[in-house]
């Protein structure tokens, strides 16, 4: 997450999941949500960076966090139907 702090990084990682899961109709809770939150931003900055998308700054690295958690709950989901 470019030009953002620690904490802002903790914030838009929990809004992140929380948002991903309303998108979702899932109902994982808050630590859960941190958590996809967290792993969807480095997943989405990952992915902007392979497609060399540049972005910085907290309503950006919101947007990024969230496309990235959302893919990730689209993969858990995957796996879980499978299993």
């Amino acid at each position: 997450m470019n030009g953002v702090g620690f904490l802002s990084a903790i914030v838009i990682g929990l809004l992140a999941g929380w948002i991903a899961e309303k998108m979702s109709s899932r109902d994982d809770g808050l630590i859960m949500n941190l958590v996809i939150g967290l792993l969807g931003a480095v997943l989405g900055g990952f992915i902007a960076s392979l497609f060399g998308i540049g972005y910085s700054g907290f309503f950006a690295s919101l947007i990024v966090s969230v496309l990235g958690a959302m893919l990730l709950l689209f993969i858990l989901g995957a796996i879980r139907r499978k299993a």
